[in-house]
């Protein structure tokens, strides 16, 4: 689907960004600052990479997300059976025309739930590879575009590792950014008990804000936001000193510098503004790097490491003044 012809403002971005983050926290409780990180993801064109323990509305935040954007869904349960023709679909023989045509798999939807995605295994993963990277399928020699917008989120279990396949750092390298959603405070979950027994029901059903092409129009819109070129050398400094500092042994790559322009751009935007501070990209330095870097091999077993490196990485780097 093309994006309407009529550009959207900043303001316009902003305004629609707010309501999208207003409708979803009618189902998740107490986490608008990581729902408007992950809003920030699809808006940079990125993909979304959750860690968190067991029952804390990961797969919920994919779905509601995907109700609020008026984008097509699919969950994928990843488990280690699954094969890539479950994800990606393939061709069957049809009796009636005599001939074989196509199945779409799940794959072929705007929004990607991979739910798991640590328990299938290394060839299932890769299915993905593709899909995420160039954003098409090719099955039996045929190259086939997927749906625009087209988004993955993928959940996983830090604490159980008995029976998966961690991600190799190819794939790891494909999410613009990995967040945990983290547990409530003893309010935000007597709230969260309060709504369900007010709901009388599990699900929750949220209205549209927009749908696929008012949301390609939204990521148009953030092309024009300014990065003022000091800025841009700050975070060309940030990855930089990932690649030279001590304790790490291979940085981040230019696809991390480039994560850290999109999203600061996408959330200046949702913020109303036309420029980029540092701050943004401070903001976001974290949850865009820390995955794209491979440590030393004696702090393999801490891990908290790559928090308190790359905490020590924008203390050290100087922080240009904005006009």
């Amino acid at each position: 689907m093309n994006p309407p012809t009529e550009p959207l403002s900043v303001k316009d971005v902003s305004s629609r960004a707010r309501l999208v983050i207003q409708e979803v926290s009618k189902a998740i409780v107490g986490k608008e600052a990581v729902l408007e990180k992950i809003l920030a993801a699809f808006l940079a064109g990125g993909h979304v990479l959750l860690e968190d323990y067991p029952g804390l509305a990961k797969t919920l935040i994919a779905n509601c997300f995907a109700q609020t954007l008026g984008v097509q869904f699919k969950r994928i349960q990843f488990t280690p059976d699954l094969l890539p023709g479950d994800i990606t679909g393939g061709y069957i023989f049809n009796r009636a025309e005599n001939k074989f045509v196509l199945r779409e798999g799940p794959i072929f939807a705007n929004l990607i739930l991979a739910d798991e995605i640590n328990r299938a295994s290394p060839r299932t993963q890769s299915a993905l590879l593709e899909a995420m990277q160039e954003y098409q399928v090719t099955l039996e020699g045929d190259t086939m575009r997927l749906p625009d917008p087209f988004m993955v989120v993928a959940t996983q279990n830090p604490i159980e590792y008995e029976g998966t396949f961690p991600l190799p750092e190819a794939q790891l390298d494909r999410f613009i950014v990995k967040l945990s959603v983290g547990y409530p405070t003893s309010e935000q979950e007597q709230e969260i008990i309060h709504r369900r027994r007010e709901r009388k029901q599990d699900a929750v059903h949220l209205q549209p804000v927009t749908d696929a092409a008012g949301f390609l129009a939204m990521r148009q819109a953030i092309e024009e936001i300014y990065l003022d070129p000091d800025v841009e050398r700050y975070i060309v400094e940030i990855v930089t000193r990932t690649r030279t500092h001590r304790q790490v042994a291979v940085g981040s790559s230019p696809r991390g510098a480039l994560a850290l322009l999109k999203l600061s751009r996408a959330y200046a935007a949702m913020q109303g503004r036309t420029y980029v501070l540092p701050d943004d990209v401070k903001l976001f330095a974290r949850p865009a790097l820390q995955h794209r870097l491979i440590l030393q091999p004696d702090l393999w077993t801490s891990p908290k490491a790559v928090d308190q490196i790359l905490g020590e990485i924008l203390t050290t780097v100087a922080v240009p003044v904005v006009e």
